[in-house]
């Protein structure tokens, strides 16, 4: 994995930098044309398209953020990229799949893996959480967390 990749933003090709991110990462980066943006190194992802629309002169879902060790993905960042990923994809059961959607950390038993990784839950991908010390470190944002109340 790149030494920061926060210090290549605007030196190297936005599309490239993070396609390079995803390959090193999760072995698959989809083919769509990627943007960050801001501060914070949001990315905002897209495909192109002939077909003129009028209005804001923004593109793209979002998609994650560039963290200054990988690539953090978005709930919809780890739908694309989740079903052909060939690494660091972490599959939970049903108890701590509800767990990590009510934005608690979880324990997993892949406890070489370290960084950043896809949840998946059957064939649903959940976002992507920080592996640490046998964890799952939660990035579920809490407007998009459910209550556990109301999973049971």
């Amino acid at each position: 994995m790149s030494e920061n990749p926060r210090g290549e933003i605007g030196k190297t090709n936005d599309t490239e930098l993070v396609r390079r991110l995803l390959m090193e990462n999760y072995g698959y980066a989809p083919e769509l044309v990627y943007e960050i943006r801001g501060r914070y190194h949001r990315v905002y992802a897209w495909k192109p398209c002939r077909l003129e629309v009028k209005g804001p002169d923004r593109n793209g879902v979002y998609f994650g953020r560039v963290e200054s060790d990988g690539i953090r993905l978005s709930i919809e960042g780890s739908f694309l990229v989740g079903p052909h990923a060939t690494k660091n994809v972490v599959e939970l059961d049903d108890e701590r799949a509800k767990m990590y959607l009510a934005g608690e950390s979880v324990e997993i038993t892949e406890r070489e893996l370290h960084g950043w990784v896809i949840v998946r839950w059957r064939d649903y991908f959940l976002g992507s959480a920080k592996a640490k010390d046998g964890r799952l470190i939660n990035y579920v944002p809490k407007d998009r967390r459910l209550r556990l109340e109301s999973l049971k």
